[in-house]
């Protein structure tokens, strides 16, 4: 079959679909509920940190100069806790104060030293140092961040640390772009769902479940619905209801071209293409277009090339629609261990065994890439990126998505 006008490579896909995100509207999120969201404005931080000076050490604080050359055992002149709103007595000549732990330092102080390396004579409230006094065990006020600075940016992928740093900053909720509602929805008489007695010709429907864990993965939430028969009717009763309920749809089969490939057919005939093929393997049968003004992504039906796929399309969409935030796959650079079959016209995604433990990192296959076998995938570590008319040669180099 000849190419169709919808046939297109890699990178005129992501154009494509970078010029059509999805809209999605800000809402305020608890810190407890921010984890795995993407922030959808600059966010400041409301106060400096640290706040104040204030000691990195339980130790001693002091001036510098006297804890250089012979020097007699200093006074200790007050101890100072953090937390705590005493004053604290400026430290002169000869004097020390006790400190713990994220305490202000108290004026004149511009040294510390710990307490293991401090000789404590308690009965004369004195102290003597065995070392230079740590200057950099101070830690400044502001040092970390400016009251006013923005120290996360929208599109930041709110990860456990990011999180923590929200609440340093002083955030007790944070902007995020709403989580789009992602319809799915597998098709094939021949799909029953998990845990049902299977007929001859029938197979476990899989595609949905593992679909759903990605959606999950990029920060959205999945709306998985009953497999449908091979019936443009009922396609079409799904697709409507979905478009209803969902901000964006994934089906998974029938996007070939087979007579039974209904959704191909209904979205030719009924949608609107924006794209139809891309030039990858696996999974080079992709579609891209609207039923019902809702952008829909026709996945392939073979379960590795449904999640290859999601990966290489239904990802930089969902990232493009919240300013490139979003989990996301790592970009390396890997050395083949082994040939691989590669193509003059597509990029070829191989799924591979990255091994870390030499200066390179070497790329290993996973066994047989047939498009059906998830096994594969599960046993990967990344996808190649053997760009079109690569040799696949053993020690030649390739980009790699690390999973």
């Amino acid at each position: 079959m000849p190419e169709t006008p919808y046939f297109v490579s890699y990178p005129e896909a992501l154009k494509i679909l970078e010029t059509q995100p999805l809209s999605l509207s800000t809402e305020f999120v608890p810190l407890d509920d921010a984890f795995n969201r993407i922030l959808s404005k600059d966010l400041e931080s409301k106060v400096d940190d640290p706040r104040f000076d204030n000691s990195s050490m339980d130790g001693f604080a002091f001036r510098h100069e006297d804890s250089l050359n012979p020097h007699p055992p200093l006074s200790i002149l007050q101890t100072v806790q953090a937390g705590t709103n005493q004053r604290t007595k400026p430290i002169g000549k000869g004097q020390a104060a006790r400190i713990m732990t994220g305490a202000p330092i108290p004026d004149g102080a511009d040294a510390i030293l710990p307490i293991e390396r401090c000789e404590v004579d308690e009965k004369n409230s004195t102290v003597h140092l065995t070392e230079e006094g740590k200057k950099h065990f101070i830690r400044k006020k502001g040092e970390n961040l400016a009251k006013g600075q923005i120290a996360l940016h929208k599109g930041t992928h709110l990860t456990p640390s990011s999180v923590g740093l929200c609440a340093t900053m002083g955030h007790p909720k944070v902007p995020v772009f709403q989580q789009a509602t992602i319809g799915i929805l597998s098709t094939g008489d021949e799909l029953q769902l998990p845990g049902s007695e299977l007929k001859e010709n029938e197979i476990y429907e899989s595609n949905s479940f593992g679909i759903a864990s990605l959606v999950r993965w990029s920060g959205h939430k999945p709306k998985r619905y009953d497999s449908v028969v091979d019936s443009l009717d009922r396609l079409r009763e799904k697709l409507d209801i979905a478009a209803k309920e969902c901000d964006l749809i994934l089906t998974s089969g029938g996007v070939s071209m087979g007579e039974w490939d209904l959704v191909r057919k209904i979205m030719e005939e009924e949608g609107d293409i924006k794209f139809w093929r891309v030039k990858i393997r696996p999974g080079s049968p992709p579609l891209f277009g609207y039923w019902k003004g809702v952008p829909l992504f026709g996945l392939p039906g073979n379960p590795a090339s449904s999640h290859v796929v999601f990966r290489m399309l239904v990802g930089p969409y969902l990232r493009a629609s919240t300013n490139g935030g979003g989990a996301q796959e790592r970009r390396v650079r890997v050395q083949l261990a082994e040939s691989f079959k590669s193509d003059e016209k597509f990029l070829v995604l191989r799924r591979i065994k990255v091994d870390t433990s030499t200066d390179q990192l070497l790329a290993y296959s996973t066994g047989y890439q047939g498009s059906g076998n998830l096994n594969s995938l599960v046993l990967a570590d990344g996808l190649t990126l053997l760009e079109p008319g690569h040799s696949g040669e053993k020690g030649t180099w390739c980009d790699a998505l690390l999973l």
